[in-house]
């Protein structure tokens, strides 16, 4: 389960821009999470919500919002660009497998609210 591990890296993220700040809570940090990051947003919630209450720093007891990010491939042929999830490397305009994932892999902190 490599989400714990995503969990404790963006509560040393968050706890970083805490201190660099001079912020003593943090009530809530939301995450943009691609649809083909290969992060199970359940999980992620799951281990979230152990990892923060063992947290002994300004995150402690913070609540995680999860923003999804739809994937979306671009046809380097037709330039066009497609829904990934529904097509995979194949266009489905031109055929082609000459193709590129544009967004939709991300895992990033979008915003830190503090109290």
């Amino acid at each position: 389960m490599h989400e714990l591990g995503i969990v404790f890296h963006i509560l040393r993220t968050v706890n970083e821009v805490a201190e660099q700040n001079s912020l003593t809570e943090i009530s809530s940090v939301t995450l943009e999470l691609g649809e083909v990051s290969g992060v199970v947003p359940e999980l992620l919630t799951d281990c979230w919500k152990w990892a923060v209450q063992k947290e002994d720093g300004a995150a402690h007891g913070a609540s995680l919002q999860i923003e999804p990010i739809e994937a979306v491939t671009v046809c380097n042929d037709c330039q066009k660009t497609y829904a990934t999830v529904q097509y995979g490397r194949l266009c489905p305009f031109c055929g082609s497998e000459n193709t590129v994932l544009q967004k939709g892999n991300e895992v990033a902190v979008k915003e830190i609210t503090a109290q």
